[in-house]
């Protein structure tokens, strides 16, 4: 080779080292490797997380409330009363694990590792007319017990952080009738979520219930029996459920019987408290769907267990909502009259309405 050009090939190739081994200039990186966000995350020595993207129960962007492999939707057939928030409850359990049925009117016997999700929120929120999560609440099924973790979202709507302390958040938005409502939303501590949770003291779901499942819902592949789709994950031994199950209804389902209406909605919003063992078991009450076919325990010509005032004649007093205790508290925003105690700021008008045309139709007492 000609010595002038073995020069001009030692000068590109002096050139060329130069420039790669310049030391401002990055090597390429490694490609990445994927993040696997299918599987959720419960780890019984670190739950409850700081955070609930922690946990992987959704998919994609978090507000979204997409779930994840295995998180199962359900919604019970009559809904608790949360001033007018709109829900979307999600269940999960370890891999090979299933729940079994103990009684209609009773929780399932959920394994260790279980998870419930319940997330809370609005939409038409203003001024921008957009759905706002305020709020999701997780039940996680420890070798202990039920814990809670309260779950706040935060203003972005991408992540949400636990905090049991308990808080207030004010909000406004726009009913389905185009009315604009306002509320101060409580958000519970966990002393508040022990007192609607608690049985002897021990801290237990309440929705949970096959009475409650025994119903359709519209999962993305079509509608289903809830009980069934449970079974069908392999979330639900069938091994011993009965082929008949008593079952709650949607008490806003006007074509339902009326009195069906009326017990199942106070076996949602009132029957945790109102039973043996629950926060008010000192009260005369019994309102859980299999005990209120009885006239006594609704309060139907009972004798109320305290004189608020002399106008309030029984519990219920059948064709006088006005001389009717129970009316009168669900009827009240005063936190010293209201029931339900805790979870409501404002007056649910529809059950109100059809709990009024519910003692109006009574026979009157003996």
């Amino acid at each position: 080779m000609p010595i002038k050009k073995t020069a001009l090939l030692l000068v590109l190739i002096t050139s060329l080292l130069i420039v790669c081994c310049r030391p401002d200039k990055q090597p390429i990186p490694d490609t990445p490797e994927p993040i696997d966000d299918s599987s959720v995350v419960v780890d019984m020595s670190k739950v409850p997380y700081k955070k609930l993207s922690d946990y992987r129960f959704f998919k994609g962007d978090l507000k979204n409330q997409q779930p994840n492999e295995n998180v199962l939707p359900f919604k019970p057939a009559s809904a608790l009363f949360t001033d007018y928030a709109l829900k979307k409850r999600f269940v999960w359990m370890p891999k090979g694990q299933t729940a079994k049925y103990v009684a209609d009117d009773k929780i399932l016997d959920m394994p260790t590792g279980s998870v419930l999700i319940k997330n809370f929120y609005y939409d038409h929120v203003q001024p921008n007319n957009t759905i706002r999560i305020i709020e999701t609440r997780v039940m996680i099924k420890k070798d202990e017990g039920w814990i809670f973790a309260e779950y706040v979202w935060n203003d972005a709507q991408d992540e949400a952080y636990l905090d049991m302390e308990g808080s207030n958040t004010d909000i406004t938005w726009e009913n389905e009738n185009g009315i604009m409502l306002n509320d101060t939303y409580r958000i519970p501590s966990s002393v508040e979520c022990h007192t609607c949770h608690k049985s002897n003291e021990t801290s237990l779901p309440i929705g949970i219930k096959p009475q409650n499942l025994n119903n359709d819902f519209t999962y993305n592949d079509g509608a289903f029996n809830q009980l069934q789709q449970w079974i069908n994950t392999g979330y639900l031994d069938n091994s011993n459920l009965p082929s008949s199950i008593v079952s709650t209804i949607d008490y806003s389902d006007a074509s339902q019987p009326l009195e069906l209406r009326v017990r199942s909605y106070l076996d949602i919003n009132c029957a945790h408290c109102h039973s043996e063992n629950g926060h008010c078991d000192y009260r005369s009450l019994r309102l859980a769907f299999s005990e209120s076919t009885n006239p006594d325990n609704m309060g139907i010509c009972v004798m109320p267990d305290e004189n608020i005032n002399d106008t309030l004649k029984y519990i219920i007093s059948p064709q006088k909502t006005s001389a009717s205790m129970l009316f009168y508290r669900i009827s009240s925003t005063d936190p010293a009259v209201r029931m339900p105690l805790l979870g409501r700021n404002i007056v649910h008008q529809e059950a109100v309405e059809m709990i009024k045309e519910w003692i109006n139709n009574l026979p009157p007492c003996n």
